[in-house]
């Protein structure tokens, strides 16, 4: 039979053992959230230059997603949502509703309004751009929505 100091680990030992298995899933942590904020920062980058699609593609996008809410029985869609720092005002003018905001818009988020601007606007559609969440009560994401009802 093993001794007792076999069976029942020094005490020392495993406060040592339980501080580097703390370490090591801390240092996982910061390596998983540093690499979450590079695919953030990148997607960011991404969203915030044009999408290179054509005019045509941009119409059939929107024509497909209006079709479907349609379908669905819906007067209105959310079309896309977006973080706040694709606005030069981190949405701070949509979130006050003042006059020019769309003027804040970048990337493809401005895109979107051009696109409403040029094709849906005519047509009698509308379009809203609102703040959608608010992370420790500021403003966060943006979505955009389209709707066509009454």
């Amino acid at each position: 039979m093993p001794g007792i100091d076999e069976l029942i680990p020094n005490a020392l030992q495993i406060r040592k053992e339980a501080a580097l298995e703390e370490a090591r899933k801390a240092e996982e942590y910061v390596r998983l959230a540093a690499a979450a904020e590079a695919e953030k920062r990148a997607l960011i980058e991404r969203l915030s230059k044009p999408s290179g699609k054509s005019e045509e593609e941009k119409i059939k996008l929107a024509s497909t997603i209006i079709q479907r809410a349609v379908r669905n029985g819906l007067t209105e869609v959310q079309v896309y949502r977006f973080p706040n720092t694709l606005c030069t005002d981190k949405g701070r003018a949509i979130n006050q509703m003042e006059a020019g905001w769309e003027k804040t818009l970048t990337g493809i988020p401005k895109e979107i309004f051009e696109l409403w601007t040029e094709y849906l606007k005519p047509r009698g559609y509308r379009i809203g751009y609102q703040v959608v969440d608010f992370p420790d009560g500021v403003p966060g994401d943006i979505g955009v929505i389209i709707s066509w009802g009454d």
